[in-house]
């Protein structure tokens, strides 16, 4: 990847703060923008618990971790990507919220920066309509795995106007950070959202039918599937409101197999999200 050097990161969350920490701890500079250079900061300082975690476990050196922490710059201001080659947007999940930042960021993109978008379930070929037609192929999505900075697994999607020289090119970068990509055609969902988020509508209608309590779901996945963690936990961890929000779209995208239950949409009514709230299909206060 010698053309691949300087890489754009739009969203310092969670993800977009391990998507880039992937990309500096292997050796590329990574401007990380927000909308605000303090949650920028944040993000970048959120990295260190996460590389001090990798050195407790001998994954990581402390020159590493300072190392990669140096080649990632905090930024509020678009024209800090001007020079960027490859761009990765990774804001919430939301459609016309991507699309009013990857517009943004096309309009200061150097002629030839790849353009990416890290969706979990919105179609690429939408998303892509937020750039000039001249740059849609060199458009298309990367969706990375939560925790980025550990999951091996990258789903790289095409829109309809994609060039298999970008798709090419992409998979390359994936592979030059230790990631193992796989193509996807673009369908809500892609591949693994679309059999997660069958698996989620059956628990939750499992526990709208009385079949079994939450902690017995999730003990059968653990131990008959094998699983690490149950599908209601593992929707507490992400956000009960996301859940709803994507099954929602896949539901309309895909049919009733993506539909959730009443016990689902009180939660989040009530504003039980999972662990960040508190309360989820587990009460995390007690």
């Amino acid at each position: 990847m010698n053309s691949l050097k300087k890489i754009g990161l739009l969203g310092a969350g969670m993800m977009g703060s391990e998507i880039a920490l992937c990309f500096a701890s292997a050796g590329f500079e990574v401007v990380m923008k927000e909308k605000e250079l303090q949650l920028a900061e944040k993000g970048k300082d959120r990295l260190t618990k996460v590389l001090d975690k990798a050195i407790e476990k001998g994954r990581f050196s402390a020159e590493q971790r300072d190392a990669a922490l140096d080649r990632i710059f905090p930024a509020e201001n678009y024209d800090l990507l001007s020079d960027a080659d490859l761009v990765i947007e990774a804001v919430f999940e939301d459609t016309e919220l991507k699309k009013s930042i990857l517009s943004e960021v096309d309009k200061v993109c150097k002629p030839g920066c790849i353009i990416t978008t890290n969706t979990s379930s919105i179609p690429i070929t939408l998303l892509s309509t937020a750039v000039e037609e001249k740059r849609r192929e060199q458009f298309l999505g990367i969706h990375f795995f939560a925790p980025a900075f550990i999951m091996k697994l990258v789903e790289v999607v095409p829109s309809l106007e994609t060039s298999r020289e970008t798709v090419d090119y992409v998979m390359d970068a994936c592979r030059a950070i230790g990631k193992d990509p796989v193509y996807v055609k673009d369908t809500a969902g892609f591949v693994v959202n679309r059999m997660l988020f069958s698996m989620f509508a059956e628990a939750v209608r499992l526990v709208d039918e009385g079949v079994a309590s939450c902690e017995d779901i999730d003990k059968a996945c653990k131990l008959g599937l094998g699983h690490p963690v149950g599908p209601l936990a593992l929707m507490d961890m992400a956000d009960l409101g996301m859940a709803l929000d994507i099954g929602n779209l896949l539901k309309n995208e895909h049919g009733d197999r993506f539909r959730f239950g009443d016990s689902l949409k009180q939660r989040v009514y009530a504003g039980h999200l999972g662990k960040k709230s508190g309360k989820g299909w587990y009460d995390y206060n007690k």
